[in-house]
């Protein structure tokens, strides 16, 4: 394999990269070949995952909130993420932007309005009537437990640990290397390289999910302006034209192609929520309701995270069904994108202490979610009226998830205009997701944070292209479902992994030299040697700055 590396001139782990390219060509050529069987075989692992092994996302989740938490404001809260006396590369300022403009994406504009109507619809408690104040209270609560603080946790402990690894061990930049404390050296054999291969196929599926959702709203809101049917053929169409912006900003590199995309994706979602706070006529009222929401999900908090809903069988028709669609869903569809958001939050977040990078990741990105469910959420709900009838926007969501954003934005001035906008808004998210995790994935087939050759980065990029068109064509009208079948069937290792990487990471910080209760002692004796091993063995390139290109080049091949 390492000839076939290089005859194809790529800068990469030959067995990390071709065997994740062949079981995702495997899979992709069984989806063709099979594709009743394979739903079915999906199917059925969902439904058994869902009804044995909820309980353990549930738990899981909180566990991790809880841990991060508890480490934050211990002791080794003080620890640095990087060797001694390594400053943070970012200003404070600049750091929490990054962590503010990472808590916005398609997942929001395709649930801000459609998740809290769901709820407020159909009530997940039993007792609660649809269509009431109560009902939406409970509704908002259940959006900002699923999309806040506790999605945050999933990101936040791959996130650490790569941080810890990375900057204080300095070992590749591999999901592998979190378990070197329980591994050592067998992280660069087998087992080792099973982990990142397991990581980057997670990350692929999480993106064709997510780009499956974005594609489906693209597509509404295409047709709510247009007239166009938002069949198969168009969204296969839309997936093809935003691979090839996406593919375009892999090529032009992470600052000039992914950062440029990313920064006009902030200004216009920020701009968008800011127009539905001032324009519809409910501007004191959503500026009391941050407080009184931020009131609220706090103190229903605690329950919300222990929620099991252990007496289904008895209080609803359809058991257990109701948490395996929404939370569990959540659970394994987020951890699927934790390598890809580990690495961007370890990336940035060098010089930090554990304590600053827990509660920034945490909380910065809850603070502005909840800014924009209010904002467009109880926006929603308002308009709905809340008087025990099934108002306007629920109507649209019972009918089109997809759709239900275009219907609200019909209550607001310049409604094309802002469809158009919010239409615009999705394609760059999409596109910013695809190339980001493109380029994520081949950090983690090369294990350093250099872009690898054009050819590399272009592969992953239209490879989760193809695997989303690939999802949709063949899943017909039960896009969403089939989608929901595949991640929480692949989430539930992904979930596993992440689970003993935060136990890793937690062998690992009890071996730190603490100084009373503020200060560190240097880095342990484990971090230096497991830094020198990796530049030994050649998983890192460790070449001076001035030595010439060509040769740290080859020393990277």
């Amino acid at each position: 394999m390492d000839a076939l590396a290089r005859k194809l001139g790529l800068r990469t782990h030959p067995t990390i990269f071709f065997v994740s390219a062949g079981l995702m060509v495997l899979f992709l050529l069984v989806l063709l070949v099979f594709p009743t069987q394979l739903s079915s075989v999906f199917g059925s692992g969902r439904e058994w995952i869902v009804t044995n092994l909820g309980w353990y996302f549930i738990f899981g989740v909180t566990a991790w909130v809880i841990m991060l938490l508890a480490v934050a404001f211990s002791p080794y809260g003080q620890v640095q993420l990087g060797r001694k006396e390594t400053p943070p590369e970012y200003s404070f300022a600049s750091w929490f932007a990054m962590l503010f403009a990472g808590g916005i994406g398609t997942i929001l504009m395709f649930w801000g309005v459609a998740e809290p109507i769901s709820h407020f619809s159909e009530p997940p408690r039993s007792g609660v009537e649809p269509y009431t104040v109560e009902a939406a209270q409970d509704g908002m609560n259940f959006a900002l437990y699923h999309l806040s603080l506790h999605t945050w946790a999933i990101f936040c402990l791959p996130g650490l640990a790569f941080a810890y690894f990375i900057h204080r061990y300095e070992l590749p930049v591999r999901v592998s290397s979190v378990f070197y404390p329980l591994l050592k050296d067998r992280i660069y054999g087998p087992i080792g390289r099973a982990i990142d291969i397991l990581a980057i196929l997670g990350t692929l599926f999480g993106v064709a999910v997510s780009i499956g959702l974005g594609t489906s709203q693209i597509g509404a809101g295409l047709g709510e302006l247009f007239g166009w049917s938002n069949d198969t053929t168009l969204q296969v169409l839309i997936i093809v034209v935003l691979t090839t912006v996406a593919t375009t900003s892999i090529v032009r590199g992470l600052d000039k192609g992914v950062k440029l995309l990313s920064n006009i994706n902030i200004g216009m979602a920020i701009a968008l929520m800011i127009f539905v706070l001032l324009t519809g006529g409910m501007t004191l009222f959503l500026i009391r309701e941050m407080f009184e929401t931020t009131g609220n999900f706090v103190a229903a908090l605690p329950e919300l995270m222990l929620w099991n809903d252990a007496l289904a069988d008895v209080t609803k028709d359809d058991g257990w069904g109701w948490q395996g669609g929404w939370t569990v869903f959540y659970w394994a569809w987020t951890v699927s994108w934790a390598p890809f958001m580990g690495i961007f939050l370890a990336r940035i977040s060098k010089g930090r202490t554990v304590r600053e990078f827990v509660l920034g990741v945490l909380f910065a990105p809850t603070l502005f979610t909840i800014i924009w469910f209010v904002t467009f959420g109880w926006s929603a709900l308002r308009i709905d009226g809340m008087d025990g009838s099934e108002g306007p926007i629920a109507a649209a969501v019972s009918e089109s998830v997809p759709l239900s954003m275009f219907a609200f934005f019909e209550n607001y001035p310049l409604t094309t205009i802002v469809q158009g906008f919010a239409v615009l808004i999705v394609a760059i998210f999409f596109a910013t997701s695809s190339d980001s995790a493109s380029l994520v994935v081949d950090m983690l087939c090369t294990g350093d944070g250099d872009a690898g050759p054009t050819r590399q980065r272009v592969f992953w990029g239209v490879s989760e292209g193809v695997l989303a068109a690939l999802l949709i064509v063949l899943a017909g009208d039960k896009g969403l479902e089939a989608l929901q079948e595949v991640i929480t069937v692949i989430g539930l290792p992904m979930f596993t992994l992440m689970f003993l990487a935060g136990i890793s990471f937690l062998v690992a910080l009890r071996k730190e030299d603490l100084q009373y209760v503020t200060k560190v002692r240097g880095v342990p004796d484990e971090a230096v040697s497991a830094g020198e091993e990796a530049r030994e063995r050649g998983e890192i390139v460790d070449l001076g700055a001035d030595e010439p290109e060509d040769e740290r080049e080859t020393a990277r091949a």
